[in-house]
């Protein structure tokens, strides 16, 4: 452990200034800011709807780390209907357009990228090239699938959670034999 003292360039570069740290454990070339604490990274922006361009509304900023945990924790659950209630995906959904959907099934599917295609010049074809293992890739897919009484829809996650939720309570009591 050692102290010494460092220049940092503040947000003028005249605003330097000169304080001692503790630099055990770590090495001593800081990016500026390097004191400020960390707002926590986010690699994923959840697909809003057309026209919803901009700021994504705070309920939606996290909506990729809970349906990582979605697709994590619902295979194992033990009552699968009362998960999908605590999740907020309706059995029974009215969309913005008024269409009625009814839950059929949750898909779970692992995807795995081996590959990649490019185009090549002139637009003739396309060129094929296996990926190194470092740059394979495999994330889960998840899809809600309901039925509108025509026939199937898909959709993802957030998508089902913004259906207007008309499933009747006294279908889930009968459906786990409760009564009242």
């Amino acid at each position: 452990m050692h102290d010494h003292h460092s220049h940092h360039r503040g947000p003028v570069a005249l605003d330097r200034h000169d304080h001692p740290h503790d630099h055990e454990g770590h090495d001593t070339d800081h990016p500026l800011g390097h004191n400020r604490p960390k707002k926590t990274a986010q690699w994923q922006v959840p697909h809003l709807p057309d026209g919803a361009a901009g700021q994504s509304p705070p309920e939606l900023q996290d909506l990729d780390l809970v349906e990582q945990s979605f697709v994590e924790s619902f295979p194992q659950a033990s009552d699968p209907s009362s998960f999908l209630r605590l999740a907020g995906v309706p059995f029974v959904g009215v969309d913005a357009t008024g269409r009625r959907l009814h839950l059929l099934r949750v898909e779970i599917e692992s995807l795995t990228d081996i590959g990649s295609v490019s185009p090549l010049m002139g637009g003739h074809g396309v060129r094929y090239d296996p990926l190194p293992a470092r740059l394979v890739s495999q994330r889960p897919r998840l899809g809600f699938i309901y039925h509108d009484g025509t026939g199937i829809v898909s959709l993802r996650f957030a998508e089902a959670r913004a259906l207007a939720d008309e499933s009747a309570p006294s279908e889930f009591a009968i459906e786990n034999g409760r009564t009242g």
